[in-house]
């Protein structure tokens, strides 16, 4: 199909850039410097593309984000990144580096639509967004966009904004859509420009003069910079003005306006001519567009839409040049025969006939109630046919002013098609139904009779039925995809448009289906008509929602030559781009190898990668293992040693030197470099499944391998080290069948074997994938990336050859132009030539192809059969095919100058190994080193020496499976047998080769030795059998009595006078070999025969079936025994490969229903059994492998099944085979003793060991905690009733909430309604913070500055200690507790902290601890929470784990806030992850029964489990620690107190006892040559001091110094100079300076267990009192900062009240009890009541000092008098729940109480009667308000909150405000009294999740809160608004001043309860 048609011009533009509430959509934005364009897209799979408005070329492809389209798009100041809005359910907001294609950042944006987005030109990292009902600022920190809502206030209403724009000063302008503009400042709204449109405002662009804004109402105005108006240009009013105009875009530039309309017309406007705006551009608007018709003699074209306008268009000027709007949508048009008349058929029914000339009305006739789909003018001009939806043909008269002349009736659809006769005696139709009928005309007679129809010429084809159209249907479509078709009968082609969006050119006639195409894209969904225009040069095309009018130029194939500068299209689409999707029956068939390889299939049942979750599937077994002791794995292992085999039957180009010479290639799942000098190997085994490809670093010294699986995986690794250098995953499904490396070796590109064979493009040492696209249907064999320009690749494959080009995340293709030299051939290699634009290609039927750009220039003949490999050189070019031909070439491909044929005769002389057969298909050839190097599909690879001699280096298998094994008795050969129809003899001895071959009538499944070693028996798959000389091969006797597959055969031992054959038809016939007959047959199976084994007598057959039978056959007559469990152990067996009974009941897997094990040996010694199975996997046991899941080794090399075991015959080497891997591997048996940590050592069993070295109770509740997280923390309480807001009258029916079964949403996530009233001046400053998180965190106290500041974390704030002065400064960012805390170690970020959270959705914050600038936040999907993070040696990544159930491990670059990589870590809890100090690619993880190396390769994270079995009787513990030191040391402090020190991965020592508890903490930085260690001691010493060999230095016993107590358990340790910080679980922060150890210094304490509930004030002096649930009460100064006092008590505390003469201290206990306190001198015990059973929850002194009130949680108060020595004097009962609150009255006569149920109730004192008059309650003075419930306290309860959210209440009745505390971590300050609901207020975060109490201190100048988990005491300094002028010189939140010595007369040593 010769021909081309390309973009001439586009009618009509997309009004909807902004496109209220539309369905489709579009979004453009313009990049700063004006030349680049971003567009978005709709669609399931949308993109957005950056291309270059001047050349129109692609730059960047931005995709796998969105979904549904793309709504808004902006670029920030600089251009370098873009943010893109999605049209899904949550309107995704992305951040992109659009350069890189790269995703910086992404958020939900909104619940609703959003109509608009921007950077803020003066703000770097903020953006603002807009839409229905709301406006968001948006900062970007790290890889976090985190949004704030505008708060609208009362300044103006809550309503949709439609557009926006930043200004400087954190001020944006926006239109609402009311007309008005909405002045904000920072997040409030600051003033409304009212009606500055008259309705909705849709657009606003700011510019250097200021601002342009365009509305619903037609108008244009402009406005200063200040947002002063300029000027307003109503476009209704102006020449083209109409009513109804609705501006959609402005932009204005000088004095120049753009305008876009609704209705889609493009104006500019010239200021100072505004009445005369110049229209650029127009299109058809509403509705759809349906009707086209051309001119018959001018090139003019019609068109008529839904929005009731018809136009007229000029081809040649590229105009509308007239319109008229009609009373009905149009659907279809025609012109007359002389273009004098213009049909329009309407929506109606109705159609009109206008005159071309002025528009003017004909007629207009109604004769059809549905739509005129289709008008055709006779070719005489007499007639006009009408078809209408209702199924009929109506034929008016023309010059009878079209009088109504006939009706064709037959059609029983709906009329979509029409054409006339020539001589307009003939009409043909089509129908809804795909019918095609004939009329005679213009009688209206159906033709029925063929004759008749036979010679008739048609006037013109529009019809998508008929012969002559058969063609244009793909397969597959509907009867109704086709919607238009137009031939040009003069230039044999015509065109249809589909509902796909695309107008495709074909050859007219179009006689066979599926016929070849081009197809041309731009139109969005339906293309609805296509007409060729009166002289066929151009072809108009209509979008039918598009509403556009395409006009494309026509260039016939006579000039195509002329025209090869018109590229073909580029196409972002799939690869048949400007092909057809039909077969292509001119293609020749396929090369049968070809076609074998293109039917393989890499789909696997189950992956390796499923395993885990298999496992985890049998949780259940894997329990009840556990529990059960099993024998422990054997202390021997295997090796690798030598793998015979090399993949050459579905793979290409996979064969390289290496720069040492040694050969790299692989087989099943092993990479292998090949010494050929010294005939050894070394393997990379990173692998676990099939490798499919291979390439080779232009340095030769790396190699990328990629393998098949379920998310597969290429490894590039070093072929030197054998190492891991970096994994690429996550874009390949199934396999990756080609990889090729750039020039510069930084590139690599990779296809995958999914059905799209996506091609990706990666940074593969950073692991990052540049970009990706879909690649073809049909099979990828190669890629290519271009030498000379690294963003430049080829493919080739089944029919295609293909051009790339990276842009941004994306490669735009261009097929291969053939032109007229041939057709699109199946590419089977291709290589790139001596300049860019040259290429080469290799097809399969032996041409080479040479390509310059695109264009294929000419082919040459080069093989007789495909071209399987081509290898570029320096100086030409060699090739080698399926004829077994290697040739070499010139540089242009013109002179072939030298062939070599792989034959037998041309082997060297001395060459091992034997060659199968002559010319071989040729695979894989690489030259170097003299050298030509080739692979061949046999399996084998040779050595081609330039003179001619071929010498044979790897032989193995051929395609097929391989089962068949058997192991000489005394001999070290081996014999294989496979499908491939060879029987193979192979040395074990270090010569390695293939010592004879022979080819076989049928394919093998098994083979034997005979006792003796001089016979060969081969068991075949047609049922017979045969019995060769072991020397010669040849035949000594053959059998045949059975039909199906021989699976097994065995000689008995001893003479070997009996031969076992075993088949598939469930049989095992016993032959006597020296008779040569059948002596007996073994019935009584019921599937076929898997394994048989003889006793050593000869007597006793034991046999396995596929039912997993184990029976058992006396020989020679095959008689069935029955022989228990017990005596099958006594038997003394000649072999063991069976794989079930008792004895190996162990080696079946947890999974056993989904693998099995199809093979097992027995070593000669009977202690070891070798097994392999249907995974891969080779594994050692123990043997009897007795009870259910045995311990064992595992190895993997083989990819899927291990088909065959055998050891030889002196156990050295075990020999496996893998059934389609093809492989024969041999594996070195190595002794206990010969240990060496090579790469391919095992891994451990699945399951973990039972023993973990004891149980700590500290380990168990850490490892069990539940982290409660803020947002969804329930009540502290369980409590019910009314909220105490709502109680005061019953609600109305309206005033009634919706019933919704949502949980409410926790108020701190909701906007303060902070628009209602003036804001309180006053406010909180959070001064001093008492307490550490020590209990269940570690490693989180550090050194910083060089000593001189200690960070540490409590609740959710990082504290900075400043030791010299003992002030706090807090990094407050954190919005929940946070678990965990690092310093960066490195120079350069010196003073960084990470610091990680709890939450559903957690994030890591990196901050400056000096300045607490946030410097990164990096959102995780670790749910949970984050409980370890670790700085790497540079600085630059951060490792992370979560808490999630996966205990996510993830790497991040902080900097950009990108995650590297991220992998399942243990399915247990993982305490800690450290980066070794001196690495950043190394880290170690520990945790409950686990310890894992970790190599961080690219993008993947690879990990060894920790080798035990070097030492005796290690077990795997639980690891709490982890350490470094020199030569790749590592040390693990265990549960137990050992140490344990590993070596690389394997453990080589333990120190015992290195604690007397468990090792909570290590510390060392390699640098000062020490490590510390603290945990928590049973008898003896804490905190203890080691170098780095493990060699004690010395021991710092806490409990023996002067701060020291009984149980203290170390959780944190750092080391600075001789200084060592000190955390422990009791919440203390120690130093310790080393010479001076007996005197720590205490720089923090807090409250430690339980939670902390009991808060009172002193009186007179500046004290606060706190008792937790860890028994102890504590006095804090709020002047000196510190702890002056404690006690410890013998209940947990819950409440306490200090006496009004600050003499007595009272404390309610968890037991019911209280007790009474003296405060001075000491702490010493008044009084120890008590008369309650449950909690006491509220303690009250009265103000005249006389009384004590007791609340406890049975509901009631109890009253005792003080000077009675705390005698009872009285009881209030009344209340029905437990006490919360109490207050008494200024004079001691009235209390008041809140219960569980919100009541509030008054009592009459002491006697406790209840008051209920309300007019005695009404002048009452209350001394105190701490209630929660009461008129003053109404609006402190916020919507939706429950009865027990808030948790206590103080008010300051002087400064009359008060604070709250909450269940959501937030204290609140409020005015006092609080009248009116929903009132305003600050708010405070820190706490984590409930404050449980807040007090004011006696002189209200500090609020005292406490948190209830965080053990926290958070002092606030509190800024009234009449000081506020005085007290600005208080430093900034955080400052303290320096520490004073405690106060005077408080003894410190009043701790003699403790």
């Amino acid at each position: 199909c010769a021909f081309l048609l390309s973009h001439e011009y586009i009618l009509g533009f997309s009004s909807n850039i902004k496109y209220f509430m539309s369905l489709f959509f579009g979004s453009l934005a313009l990049h700063p410097e004006r030349v680049l364009v971003a567009t978005g897209q709709v669609g399931k799979e949308p993109y957005i593309c950056v291309w270059d408005s001047y050349t129109v070329q692609t730059v960047s492809v931005l995709k796998d984000v969105h979904t549904h389209g793309i709504a808004c798009l902006a670029f920030d100041l600089d251009g370098q990144r873009l943010v893109s809005v999605g049209l899904d359910s949550k309107n995704t907001v992305c951040v992109w580096d659009w350069r890189k294609g790269k995703l910086l950042s992404m958020a939900p944006g909104h619940t609703d639509r959003i109509f608009d987005i921007s950077w803020d030109l003066y703000q770097p990292n903020k953006l603002v967004s807009c839409g229905v009902k709301h406006i968001k600022f948006w900062s970007l920190c790290g890889n976090s966009l985190t949004p704030k809502r505008g708060v609208f206030g009362k300044t103006g209403d809550l309503q949709t904004i439609l557009c926006l724009a930043c200004a400087r000063d954190e001020v944006t302008y926006s239109g609402a859509l009311n007309g008005d503009i909405y002045v904000w400042k920072g997040i409030n709204l600051v003033r409304t420009i009212q009606g500055a449109h008259a309705a909705g405002i849709f657009s606003m662009n700011a510019c250097e003069e200021g601002f342009a804004t365009g509305g619903r109402d037609g108008c244009v105005r402009l406005w200063d910079l200040n947002f002063k108006p300029i000027t307003v240009i109503d476009l209704r009013e102006t020449d083209q003005g109409y009513k109804g105009l609705s501006v959609r875009s402005v932009c204005w530039r000088g004095d120049h306006i753009l305008v876009g309309t609704q209705d889609s017309e493009i104006f500019e406007i010239v200021v100072h001519e505004r009445n005369k705006p110049f229209l650029i551009m127009q299109g058809h608007c509403e509705g759809e567009l349906w009707a086209l018709a051309v001119h018959p003699t001018k090139p003019l074209a019609m068109t008529g839409s839904d929005d009731r306008s018809v136009r007229i268009w000029s081809l040649i000027d590229h105009a509308l040049i007239a319109r008229c709007n009609m009373e009905e949508p149009i659907r279809c048009a025609a012109v007359s025969t002389d273009g004098i008349h213009l049909a329009l058929g309407m929506k109606d029914g109705s159609f009109t006939v206008l005159r071309v000339r002025d528009m003017t009305e004909v007629v207009h006739i109604k004769d059809r109630k549905e739509a005129i789909h289709e008008l055709k003018y006779s070719p005489d001009g007499n007639f006009l046919a009408v078809g209408s939806n209702d199924s009929s043909v109506d034929i008016y008269g023309v010059v009878q002013r079209y009088k109504k002349v006939g009706e064709c009736i037959g059609s029983l659809s709906f009329i979509t098609h029409m054409d006339w006769s020539s001589d307009s005696k003939y009409l043909q139709t089509n129908d809804g139904n795909g019918k095609r009928l004939f009329y005679r005309m213009p009688g209206k007679i159906l033709i029925t009779n063929k004759e008749e129809l036979k010679g008739i010429q048609w006037a013109s084809w529009t019809c998508v039925s008929g012969l002559e159209v058969n063609g244009i249907w793909p397969k597959y479509s509907d009867i109704n995809d086709i919607n238009s078709v137009d031939a040009n009968f003069i230039g044999q082609v015509m065109v249809t448009a589909d509902d796909y969006g695309i107008v495709k050119l074909f050859r007219y006639p179009c006689l066979r289906k599926g016929a070849k195409f081009k197809k041309y894209l731009g139109h969005s969904a339906h293309v609805t008509n296509v007409r060729w225009s009166h002289d066929h040069q151009w072809v108009v095309s209509i979008g039918g929602a598009d509403h556009s009018v395409f006009q494309w130029k026509f260039v016939p194939d006579r000039k195509l030559k002329d025209t090869l500068h018109i590229a073909p299209q580029e196409s972002l689409v799939d690869s048949n781009s400007d092909e057809s999707d039909s077969d292509q029956s001119d293609v020749p068939e396929l090369d049968s190898e070809i076609e074998q390889e293109t039917q393989i299939t890499y789909r696997r049942q189950v992956y390796k990668e499923d395993l885990p979750q298999l496992k985890e599937q049998c949780k259940e077994k894997r329990k009840s293992a556990a529990s059960k002791r099993r024998e422990r794995a054997p202390g021997n292992s295997i090796r690798l040693h030598f793998v015979h085999g090399y993949r050459g039957y579905d793979c290409r180009s996979n064969l390289f030197y290496t720069q040492t010479g040694e050969i790299v290639y692989h087989v099943a799942a092993v990479g292998v470099v090949y010494n050929r000098q010294q005939n050894t190997q070394r393997f990379y085994l990173g692998h676990d499944d099939d490798i499919l490809c291979l390439a080779i670093h232009p340095l030769k010294d790396y190699v990328a391998t990629g393998q098949v699986g379920r998310d597969s995986s290429i490894h590039i690794w070093d072929t030197e080290t054998i190492k891991p250098l970096s994994v690429l995953k996550g874009y390949h499904q199934y396999g990756v069948c080609a990889v090729d490396f750039s020039a510069d070796g930084k590139r690599l590109a990779s296809v995958g074997i999914d059905d799209n064979h996506t091609i990706v493009l990666w940074d593969w040492k950073k692991g990052e994938k540049l970009s990706a696209v879909r690649g073809s249907k049909d099979k990828i064999f190669v890629v290519k990336i271009n030498p000379y320009m690294s963003d430049k690749l080829i493919t080739v494959g089944i029919k295609h050859m293909k051009f790339w080009r990276r842009a941004g995340g994306g490669l735009i293709g261009r097929k291969g132009c053939i032109g007229a030299l041939g057709r699109t051939d199946t590419m089977m290699c291709a290589v790139y030539g001596w300049t860019e634009e040259m290429a080469f290609s290799g097809t399969s039927t032996g041409d080479v192809c040479i390509w310059r750009d695109v264009f294929l220039i000419k082919t040459v003949k080069a093989h007789d059969g495909p071209v399987f490999s081509m290898h570029a050189l320096e100086k030409g070019f060699v090739t080698g095919g399926k004829d077994g031909v290697v040739a070499l070439w010139d540089d242009t491909f013109e002179r072939c100058l030298k062939t070599y044929a792989i034959k037998r005769a041309a082997l060297a002389p001395g060459s091992k190994g034997l060659l199968l057969e002559d010319n071989p298909s040729i695979r894989a050839i690489s030259l170097g080193h003299g050298h030509i190097l080739v692979g061949t599909k046999n399996g084998e690879i040779l050595e081609v020496d330039k003179s001619g001699p071929i010498t044979l280096l790897v032989q193995g298998h051929m395609e097929g499976e391989v089962w068949g094994l058997a192991t000489h008795p005394h001999l070290p050969i081996c014999a294989t047998v496979s499908d491939d129809k060879t029987l193979r003899i192979w040395d074990l001895s270090p010569s390695h080769c293939m010592l004879a071959v022979r080819k076989l009538k049928k394919g093998g499944r098994c083979c034997c030795f005979s006792p003796d070693g001089k016979a060969l028996a081969v068991g075949l798959n047609d049922g017979s059998f045969l019995i060769v000389n072991a020397d010669t091969l040849e035949d000594l006797v053959s059998f045949q009595h059975r039909k199906d597959v021989i699976s097994e055969i065995r000689f008995s031992p001893g003479a070997g006078k009996y031969l076992a054959v075993a088949s598939c038809d469930n049989f095992v016939d016993i032959y006597n070999v020296m008779s040569s007959k059948r002596v007996g047959i073994c019935k009584g199976a019921s599937s076929y025969i898997t394994h048989m084994d003889w006793d050593i007598r000869g007597k006793l057959l034991q046999v396995n079936t596929g039912a997993k039978e184990q029976l058992f056959f006396e020989a020679p007559r095959g008689k069935k025994q029955t022989i228990p469990s017990l005596e099958v152990e006594k038997i003394g067996w000649a072999s063991w490969t069976s794989v079930l009974g008792s004895c190996c009941e162990g080696i079946w897997p947890i999974i056993g229903e989904v693998t099995d094990v199809t093979a097992s040996c027995l070593t000669s010694d009977s202690k070891v059994l070798a097994t392999g199975d249907d995974f891969g996997f080779v594994k050692l046991f123990r043997y009897p492998a007795k009870g259910k899941f045995g311990k064992f080794k595992r190895y993997v090399a083989h990819s899927t099944h291990v088909t065959n075991v055998r050891w030889t015959y002196d156990d050295s080497l075990l020999v496996t085979v893998g059934g389609a891997d093809t492989s024969l591997m041999l594996w070195t048996y190595e002794m206990e003793g010969h240990r060496d940590s090579r790469q391919c050592d095992s891994e451990e069993s699945d399951l973990d060991s039972e023993e973990d070295g004891g149980y700590d109770s500290d380990v168990t509740r850490e490892n069990e905690i539940n982290y409660t997280i803020k947002a969804l923390s329930t009540n502290i309480r369980p409590m019910f009733g009314i909220k105490p807001h709502l109680q005061q009258k019953e609600p109305t029916l309206d005033e009634r909430p919706p019933v919704s079964r949502a949980l409410p949403q926790p108020e701190k996530l909701q906007t303060n309604n902070v628009g209602k009233k003036k804001r309180p001046i006053e406010d909180l400053i959070l001064e001093l913070v008492f307490g550490y998180r020590g209990k269940d965190c570690r490693n989180n106290v550090h050194y910083l500055n060089d000593g001189a500041d200690v960070i540490y974390h409590t609740a959710s704030i990082g504290i900075l200690y400043n030791v010299a002065t003992g002030s706090q400064s807090f990094y407050q960012e954190h919005n929940d507790d946070i678990l965990c805390l690092t310093v960066n170690q490195h120079p350069k970020f010196t003073n960084i902290v990470a610091t990680g959270q709890v939450a559903t959705a957690p994030s890591i914050h990196v901050w400056d601890a000096m300045n607490k600038q946030t410097l990164s936040v990096l959102r995780c999907y670790h749910s949970k929470g984050v409980c370890s993070v670790s700085f790497s040696a540079t600085g630059k990544l951060l490792l992370s784990v979560g808490l999630d159930p996966e205990h996510t491990i993830t790497i991040w670059k902080w900097q950009e806030g990108a995650k590297i990589a991220s992998r399942a870590g243990h399915n247990q809890r993982i305490f800690v992850a450290e980066f070794r100090p001196d690495s950043d690619t190394q880290f170690v993880s520990v945790g409950v029964k686990h310890v894992r190396f970790w190599t961080l390769a690219g993008r993947a994270l690879l990990s060894k489990k920790g080798l035990l079995s070097s030492i005796e009787d290690a077990r795997m513990q639980t690891m709490l620690s982890v350490a470094f030191g020199a030569n790749n040391l590592t040390f693990t402090g265990t549960i137990s107190g050992d140490v344990c020190v590993w070596k690389d991965h394997v453990l080589i020592r333990i120190v015992a006892k290195a604690h007397n508890g468990p090792v909570f903490t290590m510390y060392t930085t390699l640098r000062d040559g020490l490590i510390v260690t603290g945990g928590k001691e049973r008898p003896d010493g804490c905190v203890r001091l080691w170098d780095l060999n493990f060699k004690p230095i010395t021991v710092i016993d806490l409990r023996e110094t002067d701060q020291g107590y009984k149980g203290l358990s170390v959780r944190s340790v750092c080391w600075r100079g001789d200084h060592i910080l000190v955390g422990t679980q009791d919440s203390e922060i120690f130093e310790i300076v080393v010479h001076e150890r007996n005197k720590p210094f205490l720089i923090m304490q807090g409250h430690c267990e339980g939670e902390l509930w009991a808060l009172a004030v002193h009186p007179t002096k500046p004290l606060a009192m706190t008792g937790s649930d860890d028994r102890s009460v504590r006095i804090w100064s709020l002047i000196d900062h510190a702890l002056i006092a404690r006690c410890n008590m013998e209940e947990p505390i819950r409440c306490a009240a200090v006496s009004t003469d600050g003499i007595h201290l009272a404390l309610g206990m968890k037991d019911g009890s209280f007790t009474v306190l003296r405060l001075q001198p000491t702490l010493k015990t008044v009084v120890h009541i008590k008369d309650r059973k449950e909690a006491i929850h509220e303690l009250k002194y009265s103000p005249d000092g006389n009384f004590l009130a007791v609340g406890s949680n049975d509901s009631s108060v109890d009253i005792y008098g003080v000077v009675q020595r705390y005698k009872k004097v009285g009881e209030c009962i009344g209340s029905l729940s437990f006490i919360t609150h109490m207050d008494w009255s200024s004079d001691s006569k009235y209390l008041q109480t809140n219960d569980g149920n919100g009541k509030r109730l008054f009592y009459r004192m002491p006697g406790g009667k209840e008051v209920t008059n309300k007019e005695e309650l009404k002048g009452i003075q209350w001394a105190s308000w701490t209630c929660v419930s009461g008129l003053e306290v109404n609006g402190i309860w916020p919507k939706y909150s429950d009865i027990n959210d808030i948790n206590s209440v103080d008010a300051n009745f002087i400064g009359q405000v008060m604070v709250t505390a909450d269940d959501y971590g937030i204290v609140k300050l409020f005015r006092y009294p609080c009248l009116r609901k929903g009132a305003k207020f600050k708010k405070y975060l820190g706490h984590s999740a409930h404050v449980t109490n807040v007090r004011w201190s006696h002189d209200h100048q500090w609020v005292v809160s406490i948190g209830g988990a965080d053990h926290s005491v958070f002092q606030w300094k509190f800024v009234p608004d009449r000081k506020l002028k005085d007290t600005l010189h208080i430093a900034p939140q955080g400052k303290q001043p320096t520490q004073k010595p405690p106060t005077k007369g408080w003894k410190a040593g009043s701790l003699e309860k403790k």
